[in-house]
């Protein structure tokens, strides 16, 4: 089965056999931050943006990427800069092992572009679906909370 799509800003084209992941393939490409959990769709390891909302990658067969566009948290970043949220994670230091942090950020992200309120309860809600064992939420949530309202003000947006 062929399919197209963006990839952190690439036109992609591949093909592929029909039960393969979307997770699978991006691993397969040498995505590592797109981590393997628990293939249920329950633990936000694997989160990606697809046309900017969170989703989990090992729910996602890859025929239904075709025409879409899907973001990793490596297309956050040059290497030279990082995006706010990463910076603001780091100040934080929300980030212990690592495991959740890609998936947490890009669901932050997807909150950021839904336009919604940024406020505590609605950062909470938006890292439901991504599980960690070391922070505890409190730190990543004071992260998510911090960068968003000041790229909202930033913006001009409040």
């Amino acid at each position: 089965m062929k399919v197209q799509f963006e990839l952190n800003g690439h036109l992609i084209e591949t093909a592929h056999e029909p039960r393969i992941t979307l997770m699978e393939y991006l691993r397969s490409e040498e995505i590592y931050s797109v981590k393997h959990g628990c293939d249920h769709g329950e633990c936000g390891a694997c989160t990606v943006l697809v046309d900017s909302k969170s989703m989990n990658a090992c729910l996602i067969l890859m025929h239904a990427v075709n025409g879409r566009k899907i973001e990793t948290i490596e297309s956050f970043s040059d290497h030279e800069t990082m995006h706010p949220l990463q910076e603001e994670f780091l100040n934080e230091g929300a980030a212990q092992c690592g495991y959740c942090t890609p998936g947490m950020i890009l669901s932050l992200e997807a909150l950021d572009r839904e336009g919604a309120k940024i406020d505590e309860p609605e950062v909470r809600d938006a890292l439901n679906g991504n599980l960690c064992r070391c922070t505890g939420y409190a730190k990543p949530v004071k992260a998510g909370v911090a960068s968003l309202k000041a790229s909202r003000e930033k913006g001009g947006e409040s």
